[in-house]
């Protein structure tokens, strides 16, 4: 309706003069026609109506003012009229605007249809653009599928190509060129070359392989006739005196190590030939090297011990002081000391035999020893990890060192049965183990097998002068042997150096056999020692000779190492037993009526049977013979203790046990003093506890 009446106003407008038509826009408006409808009204659903506006508040105001619903119903249907003819005259009033915005909407329609009509063909275009470029991605995969077909029959052409030509500057190297890291990439280029033309059957029917096969087989001909006599002169330098052979390897040999290589792929005799003739090499040059270097170790040699030199042995048919050592060394011959500290230098620089000689210093043979395998021992590794470099193979240093083995098992088969150091033995037996441990953590097994051999040689050697040792003991001569002094035997001393030297060298290892090989010698020399005291004539002198010994060989043993030992603990449990017996003995000479009396009569059981009374004439002698002398009897012991014991701690140690065991004999007595009958007599000659506790304290404080 609102368009119907839009055009009419556009019409109005431009037929005369924007003047407006009420009456014509609006025509008649009667309210009749709607009464006459009216009648028309269907009243079915007005009771479901009327209940539904029974509350509603329009209809109820109506129908409280007493108004009829027609009459109502006219005035609104007036008013809305009013209403609408007053928005007609408003959209009148805005007739310009809305002829323009007409006009607009009708370009606007103009516009959109072009641009309908030029999509519509953009659409088209594009449904054959894209029809076409369908067709040309499938030729492009078509080409693409070609191209990559192409280039893999060009890529093994190519090799092919590559892989079979000879080209002149190859032939010219191979030929007449040195060996050097050019040739050596020239070798590599002809090893594929022969790889090639030998590795496909089928390609030896080609006429192309025909023709080169040839070719290449005189390259290969020429190449290894060359590389072979540039190794072997190179081998050859190997030879000259004074070559350092460690930097020709790694400086020189190394460089051409693919020489040996393509050898070994393409011609397996020639390189057996080098091969072998590396092993020759380096079999004689090791071998005299090492040759050379023990003769020049031997010089350098200071002899510990003789077959003489044995634990039981008397020092006098030694002949110590008729040979050429300074005696300094000979005590080298049961005492460790400073050799000790070869154990620590296993991994340090090996002697170099001309400066040492210049020094005019000589070495025992434990340091010779340890220098020579150490020299071995880097040798042995630069040799094996060449060999697995420029080999590739490791069984041929086996080969190689079984001239220097040789060697030094003979070496070591005239040194052992003329060696007759213990110490000097476990030592390099020490040695070996502690090789053995470096060339482990190397994870270098070369050497295994010789040091195997080597600590299998030493063992027994060791065992023979062990018992060399042993049997020195259960046979020596007391006769000669024995000396009237009670100090420390020399022979106990040696034993003491000798064990506490095989003792520290074991710390570390707990090996059994050892430990009991020890015991075997403790037996031996305390049995011996037993036989030595038994000579004393006063049963003093033989407790306080064997108490001397057991303390020194204590002393000795202590420096060495852990006290837990078996030998250490019985030592210690000799050592207490004879100490308590000598302290009876020495309280013996100056208080024998006091312990006799103390041990016979104080010590009475009464569970025996009725024992006699112990009388005032029985007990005083005693008190006063104890009274008159106890003071000069002390000195007297301080003076016998300090005389007979050469270590003051331990004779302190006896003394303070001598009187402590005094007072308490003493304090026996007094006891039995109080339970005689009358014996108030003699309570004035008793002597104090506290005086003779005061005298005790004094004594110990002179120490």
């Amino acid at each position: 309706m609102t368009e119907v009446i839009s055009d009419q106003f556009v019409e109005a407008n431009n037929g005369s003069k924007n003047v407006v038509d009420l009456g014509f826009v609006v025509g008649e408006l009667t309210l009749e026609d709607d009464a006459a409808s009216d009648d028309d009204v269907a009243l079915e659903g007005l009771e479901e109506e009327l209940q539904d506006y029974k509350t509603d508040n329009v209809v109820t105001m109506i129908l409280s003012k007493g108004t009829s619903s027609r009459n109502y119903t006219k005035d609104v249907e007036h008013n809305l009229r009013r209403i609408e003819l007053d928005s007609i005259q408003e959209y009148i009033k805005d007739s310009d605007n809305l002829i323009s915005l007409h006009e607009q909407i009708h370009d606007c329609n103009t516009i959109l249809l072009q641009m309908e009509k030029l999509l519509s063909g953009f659409q088209a275009e594009i449904g054959s653009i894209s029809s076409d470029i369908k067709v040309l991605q499938e030729r492009s995969l078509d080409m693409g599928l070609k191209l990559k077909n192409r280039k893999a029959a060009e890529s093994k052409l190519s090799k092919f190509v590559e892989d079979i030509i000879v080209p002149p500057r190859m032939i010219e190297i191979i030929v007449d060129g040195e060996v050097n890291e050019e040739y050596l990439k020239t070798l590599e280029i002809l090893s594929r070359k022969l790889q090639f033309v030998g590795s496909d059957a089928m390609l030896k029917t080609s006429k192309v392989i025909t023709n080169v096969q040839p070719e290449v087989e005189k390259l290969h001909q020429k190449a290894v006739s060359k590389v072979f006599d540039f190794i072997i002169q190179k081998l050859n330098a190997l030879r000259r005196p004074k070559t350092n052979v460690q930097i020709l390897q790694q400086s020189v040999l190394l460089k051409y190590k693919y020489v040996i290589m393509f050898l070994k792929e393409h011609n397996k005799e020639v390189f057996i030939d080098i091969r072998a003739a590396y092993i020759d090499t380096m079999n004689k040059v090791l071998g005299k090297n090492v040759q050379a270097y023990i003769h020049a170790l031997e010089k350098l040699q200071l002899d510990i011990a003789t077959a003489a030199d044995l634990i039981g042995v008397e020092t006098r048919s030694t002949s110590l002081f008729l040979r050429g050592e300074p005696l300094k060394n000979r005590s080298a011959v049961f005492a460790l000391g400073d050799r000790i500290k070869i154990l620590k230098e296993i991994d340090e620089p090996a002697l170099i035999p001309h400066i040492a000689e210049a020094s005019s210093k000589k070495y025992p043979y434990e340091v010779l020893f340890r220098s020579l395998h150490k020299l071995l021992m880097d040798t042995a590794a630069s040799e094996y990890l060449f060999c697995d470099e420029f080999f590739r193979e490791q069984p041929m240093f086996y080969d190689i060192f079984a001239g220097p083995f040789t060697v030094i098992d003979e070496h070591l088969n005239t040194v052992l049965p003329n060696f007759y150091d213990a110490i000097g033995l476990m030592l390099m037996i020490r040695i070996i183990h502690q090789i053995q441990l470096i060339m482990s953590r190397k994870r270098l097994p070369c050497l295994d097998s010789h040091l195997d051999k080597v600590n299998i040689s030493l063992w027994p050697r060791f065992k023979m002068v062990f018992d060399m040792h042993l049997s020195s003991l259960r046979n020596a001569n007391i006769r000669t042997l024995w000396e009237d002094d009670v100090r420390p035997h020399y022979v106990m001393r040696r034993y003491a150096e000798f064990t506490a030297s095989l003792i520290q060298l074991n710390v570390d290892y707990g090996d059994c056999q050892l430990e009991h090989n020890l015991e075997r010698l403790w037996l031996a020399a305390d049995d011996l020692l037993v036989k030595l005291a038994a000579l004393f004539q006063k049963p003093k002198q033989q407790t306080v000779f064997v108490i001397n010994n057991y303390d020194m060989t204590i002393s000795v043993l202590k420096e060495a190492g852990p006290e837990e030992g078996r030998i250490h603990m019985h030592l210690e449990e000799l050592l207490k037993s004879n100490t308590a017996i000598y302290v009876e003995e020495l309280l013996q000479e100056h208080f024998s009526n006091l312990i006799k009396f103390v041990k016979t009569r104080a010590c009475e059981d009464p569970s025996l049977g009725p024992r006699r009374p112990i009388s005032v004439a029985e007990v005083e002698p005693i008190v006063k013979d104890f009274a008159s002398r106890w003071k000069a009897a002390i000195e007297l012991m301080h003076s016998d203790v300090i005389t007979s014991f050469s270590n003051f701690l331990c004779g302190m140690e006896i003394l303070r046990a001598t009187l402590t065991q005094l007072l308490l004999y003493y304090t026996r007595l007094s006891d039995c003093m109080k339970n005689i009958p009358g014996g108030t007599a003699p309570n004035k000659d008793l002597i104090s506890i506290s005086s003779i506790m005061y005298e005790i304290r004094k004594f110990s404080r002179t120490f």
